[in-house]
């Protein structure tokens, strides 16, 4: 495999370059809120991202019918890279996840409503998947939605409650999860499209170990029409479960990583410990070795990603790379908590000073990765889940019960 760039990817991996130059802004770009930084949760960033939209950037790798370029994934990969580095917004939620499965599933109408403004970068969703007793095994999820009418419309009747929803906060639109079908666990689940300024929906912050918020979001007899199901009642499992797929890949980057492992490396070659140069400790440098190795991997990893989605672009019906999703997502994501972890063993007790601490090693990103990295390890499904993902599906072994 070719893990290099071609003259046309690099030249647009420039032009990238230049725009992010041009718009450089404190209230856009914040690499302290590491891999939260993705999200389009201001009025600044969301003028940011529709700028980026006003290039076609949004719509890389989408059919030319509805507004995209059909380019070649590697595109959105290197966009995504970039704005991450910089610790800024993120394409993945909107164009990826639920994008792409409107593209693929959904009915010409919600094509029609949704598509443009997502190009626009005029809407925001919320994902909600998650609820008390349903995290990572999503096919567990009890929100129920049961026929019912009004006005005159036929539709779905909803009551439950999610959890762990991050945008609910700011977001217009819910990709909801529903049970359609109690009696069948994987083929009784229902994606649906719910307005979140409505009587019946109540949002309450939760604020995480990594000072974010996120949202229980209850769910009281709230009405949703018929024509906003996306795709097929009772099939929603299987949207999600290829959503996933992208989820795991596009919204845990590797440029932060990258960063974060530059930034420790940086702070050995310059601190001095008792006297000696912190560079010359056999243990410290062992350390700095294997997670130099471990962060090459996490990097080709993530290309094997771009390279399967990319063969499986030229095929009609290919499904997404699940096992080569799984694999980078388990790597990364535990590689950038070691990396943390590292960083405050290295650190010393001074790194325990909160970030932006000036005079902390690192100016105090060592403590605030240490606990957002936690988070990482879950979102998206756990390291657990990715385990049982390669398993079954790379492996053939058997489900354990």
């Amino acid at each position: 495999m070719d893990f290099d760039f071609s003259p046309e990817q690099r030249a647009f991996e420039q032009e990238v370059i230049r725009f992010l130059d041009e718009h450089d802004d404190p209230d856009v770009f914040d690499l302290t809120r590491e891999n939260m930084a993705q999200i389009v949760d201001t009025p600044k960033r969301r003028a940011f991202m529709r700028e980026v939209g006003e290039r076609g950037w949004l719509g890389l790798t989408w059919p030319k019918e509805y507004g995209g370029a059909e380019g070649e994934g590697v595109y959105e990969y290197l966009l995504n890279e970039q704005l991450a580095a910089r610790g800024g917004p993120q394409i993945g939620k909107g164009v990826g996840i639920i994008g792409k499965t409107l593209i693929k599933e959904a009915s010409e109408l919600l094509k029609q409503e949704f598509l443009p403004k997502i190009l626009r970068n005029d809407v925001e969703f919320a994902v909600g998947y998650s609820e008390p007793n349903a995290g990572s095994d999503a096919a567990s999820m009890r929100l129920k939605a049961e026929r019912g009418e009004r006005d005159g419309r036929p539709g779905w009747i909803l009551n439950g409650q999610k959890t762990w929803t991050t945008s609910a906060h700011f977001a217009e639109w819910y990709w909801l999860g529903t049970r359609t079908d109690p009696g069948n666990k994987h083929m009784g689940i229902t994606l649906m499209l719910v307005p979140l300024d409505q009587p019946g929906v109540t949002i309450k912050g939760i604020w995480t170990m990594g000072d974010e918020r996120t949202n229980e979001v209850f769910i009281e007899d709230v009405f949703v029409p018929d024509e906003y199901v996306v795709g097929e009642v009772n099939h929603g499992f299987q949207y999600i479960s290829q959503a996933l797929d992208l989820e795991r890949f596009t919204l845990f980057t590797f440029s932060p990583m990258k960063q974060r492992l530059d930034l420790l490396i940086d702070y050995v070659n310059t601190a001095v410990r008792d006297g000696m140069p912190l560079r010359a400790d056999p243990v410290v440098r062992q350390r700095i070795a294997q997670l130099v190795t471990d962060a090459e991997v996490a990097r080709v990893l993530g290309l094997k990603v771009v390279a399967a989605s990319m063969k499986g672009e030229k095929v009609p019906g290919t499904p997404p790379p699940t096992v080569e999703s799984s694999k980078y997502k388990l790597f990364a994501t535990e590689f950038s908590r070691r990396l943390a972890s590292a960083s405050v063993d290295i650190g010393g007790p001074g790194a325990q000073l909160r970030v932006r601490t000036k005079t902390a090693p690192m100016e105090g990103r060592a403590e605030s990765t240490y606990r957002y990295t936690v988070i990482d390890t879950i979102g998206g499904g756990s390291s657990e889940i990715q385990k049982n993902v390669i398993a079954r599906r790379g492996l053939g072994l058997p489900k354990n019960f």
